[in-house]
């Protein structure tokens, strides 16, 4: 009996507690009948700095049905009408005199269809300038790319800050590539992009002639916030889904890449006069009997450059790079000038080029095709046997190239020491030896990627992959394109000794973001690497690393990141220098043909020659950042290609039974808290093993150390692992490959 009354005691004692607990934490109960207005101001007044959703009034209230809520919705509008409080957003207000609200603009990342990222643009207005997390339930109808208004709604030391949609400021895009689904009252688009989550409603008056299943482009045409999923109309039929022509159509499409010319360019380039005449021969320097060579890729259709080389008399070389001289034929203003620059940049596909200019101009006029006279624009160099510059010249020329190389040809002269321009093409290589390692002591970074090629059959099914590789052939060309470009830049910008400087067209590479390159030498130290983070030391470093990693697992994932680590070049009138190949000016004046920025430097490399005055920048920065953004979308076309006939080759295999039950050497090439990416070692294929399919034990990413770590065991996953896989799945359309993790 006693201990049951002590039981008793001790359990009367802990609901006392517990009485007192909840009265010390029991959310204050407010009236919507009595002075409504003045219970309002006093809840806002509690917390003046903080933000209130109308919902949070709806609970304070005891609001239930909807009617109530209605109400209390109305009243806080009514007040912030009367400026009794302030309206920060949505159903969000907030109590008078706070200061503005903490609005920021900035570019959508949807990272996956729960949530997103706003990335702040430079300069604006907030309290951040760090990336906001915004729930897909505060996302409105935002779409990934998308410049918006978010209302930033927490502060927190340890983590982002999270915020609410408030306005869509610019749609990134209206049309979208997909696969049509049409039923009996309605149709679907289901969009290829993979950060678009919302298929795309189609009335069937609206399909432009598209049958079930075909690649179509759908262009939105409204989107309330209302609905859940934006309605739109077929705009092109892009063909049946599959097939290849289709698919490289459809790449295009959806970076919103022209794949076709206008008539009226088409016909504006076929009525340019061909013929080179004495009057204009007799406005250039004519080098027609120099000995001049082009090497380009055996599958090459245009040649934009070219080089030359003599021995002067007194023991000095004399080495000519020589451009396309494309602006003589496209005019400025002209309907061929407004193409390039709308394109701005040719676009290489797995099987193709589609270029900037139409082919008359590109593989024709424009391309200095051997054994014919051709108009160019030239940067011709003095200089010392040891490869020295004693003088430059640049100017309009006319050259005629006696031999074509293809890069193999030309790799096996020099392998050989045997065949046509042996003497020149020894000495031009020796110098680009040189050229290259006076950039790297002087801080230049040699990474290098390596790229892949297919083979394809007839129908353009990819039957094997090939890494592309690098010889002192390619190298060569490179070295003294990098010369052209350089010397270019700084003739210019010490042209004029006084402000305002030349403007002029540069290609400039920041220096990395302190951070990241940090972030990259921390991941490398789990590899024994180190890397020197202080910014005269970094390339250095980074070089001693590709030296240090060569032939080793890591090696690929390592030079992968470490580029990530960088900032990207891009175009600019900035002349802020070029971090990666470490020259202090930088322009881009050897590939017109393919470039729109190799336009501008030549147009105005021929102003300065001329005697003219510096120009107005700002149309020239407008045309650089345009330029760089097309440049990306057509880099990121390219690898949507690559992609899709990796996707093509494994998944064909697999059909064929080639991959059955095989086991695949593969090296880890990314770790993510959802799965490891794996690149196959056999056909540079890069597919995931997700954590849904790891076996064995329970794993979990660790941020810190890029490494998933099984919870039970102990075995860890991490960039640059060897492994072994084999084929669960390919996704076409997704462009993706899944993969077992094969233990045995």
């Amino acid at each position: 009996m006693t201990t049951n009354n002590k039981k008793k005691g001790k359990t009367k004692e802990k609901g006392k507690k517990k009485d007192q607990r909840s009265q010390t934490t029991s959310p204050k109960k407010y009236s919507f009948q009595d002075n409504a207005t003045g219970t309002v101001l006093a809840i806002l007044a509690e917390k003046p700095d903080r933000q209130l959703h109308a919902t949070q009034f709806h609970r304070k209230f005891g609001a239930k049905d909807l009617f109530s809520k209605a109400a209390i919705e109305a009243l806080l509008e009514q007040l912030a009408l009367q400026k009794l409080i302030t309206k920060v957003g949505p159903l969000t207000f907030q109590a008078l005199g706070q200061g503005d609200p903490a609005f920021v603009v900035g570019r959508v990342d949807y990272v996956n269809p729960e949530y997103l990222f706003v990335i702040p643009e430079a300069g604006s207005s907030g309290e951040t300038n760090r990336d906001i997390w915004v729930h897909r339930r505060h996302a409105a109808n935002v779409l990934d790319g998308d410049t918006v208004k978010v209302l930033v709604h927490k502060f927190r030391k340890d983590s982002r800050p999270e915020g609410e949609i408030v306005e869509v400021v610019k749609r990134a895009r209206t049309d979208f590539v997909g696969r049509i689904e049409i039923g009996n009252r309605h149709a679907f688009v289901v969009p290829d992009k993979r950060k678009m989550y919302h298929d795309i409603f189609v009335s069937l008056r609206d399909l432009n002639g598209a049958e079930h299943g075909e690649k179509v482009l759908v262009t939105i045409t409204e989107w309330e916030s209302s609905d859940k999923n934006p309605i739109g109309k077929v705009t092109k039929v892009l063909g049946k889904s599959g097939e290849h022509e289709t698919e490289m159509h459809s790449i295009m499409a959806e970076y919103d890449l022209p794949y076709e010319f206008p008539a009226e360019v088409l016909q504006a380039a076929e009525l340019i006069n061909e013929a080179i005449t004495p009057a204009e021969v007799a406005k250039r320097r004519d080098l027609r009997g120099v000995p001049t060579l082009t090497i380009d890729p055996e599958d090459a259709q245009d040649f934009d450059d070219a080089l030359s080389l003599r021995q002067l008399e007194n023991g000095n070389w004399e080495v000519g790079i020589h451009i396309a001289d494309v602006t003589h034929y496209v005019l400025p203003g002209s309907i061929l000038e407004q193409e390039a620059l709308r394109r701005a940049t040719s676009v290489y596909l797995v099987d193709r080029c589609v270029p900037m200019l139409p082919e008359k101009l590109s593989n024709r006029l424009c391309s200095l095709r051997p054994h014919e006279d051709k108009l160019t624009f030239s940067a011709i160099f003095e200089m010392t046997e040891r490869g020295k510059l004693v003088s430059e010249w640049f100017g309009r020329t006319v050259i005629h190239s006696q031999r074509r190389f293809s890069y193999e040809e030309a790799q096996q002269v020099l392998t050989t020491g045997q065949g046509d321009y042996v003497v020149e093409l020894n000495w031009l290589n020796r110098v680009a030896k040189l050229l290259q390692k006076s950039r790297v002591k002087k801080g230049a970074i040699l990474f290098e990627t390596t790229e892949v090629k297919f083979k394809l059959d007839a129908n353009k099914k990819p039957i094997a992959i090939v890494p592309k590789v690098r010889q002192d052939a390619h190298k060569l060309i490179e070295e003294f394109m990098l010369l052209a470009n350089k010397q270019v830049a700084e003739f210019v910008f010490n042209l004029r000794k006084s402000k305002p400087k030349n403007t002029m067209v540069y290609r400039i590479h920041d220096a990395p973001d302190p951070e990241k390159i940090q972030n990259f030498a921390n991941f490398a130290k789990l590899f024994g690497y180190t890397i020197k983070v202080d910014e005269k030391a970094i390339s250095t470093s980074l070089n001693e690393l590709a030296i240090q990693s060569e032939g080793k697992p890591e090696q690929g994932v390592l030079q992968q990141l470490a580029i990530r680590a960088m900032s990207k070049a891009k175009y600019t009138t900035d002349p802020t220098g070029h971090f990666g190949l470490a020259f202090d000016h930088y322009s881009h004046f050897t590939s017109p043909i393919r470039r729109y920025p190799d336009m501008m430097a030549h147009r105005l490399l021929q102003h300065y020659l001329d005697g003219g005055e510096p120009v107005d920048k700002l149309p020239y920065d407008e045309r650089c950042k345009h330029s760089s953004e097309m440049e990306k979308r057509a880099a990121e076309a390219e690898r949507a290609s690559i992609k899709y006939k990796q996707v093509e080759l494994m998944q064909d295999l697999k059909m064929a039974g080639a991959l059955k039950n095989r086991s695949l050497p593969g090296v880890v090439t990314g770790v993510t808290e959802w799965g490891i990416f794996v690149e196959v070692t056999e056909t540079r294929c890069e597919g995931m093993v997700r954590l849904t399919d790891l076996q064995g034990d329970r794993y979990e990413f660790d941020e810190k150390k890029y490494c998933l770590v099984g919870r039970r065991y102990g075995r860890t996953f991490r960039f640059g692992d060897p492994v072994k896989v084999r084929i669960k799945s390919t996704d076409l359309e997704k462009r993706t490959i899944d993969l077992f993790m094969d233990e045995d």
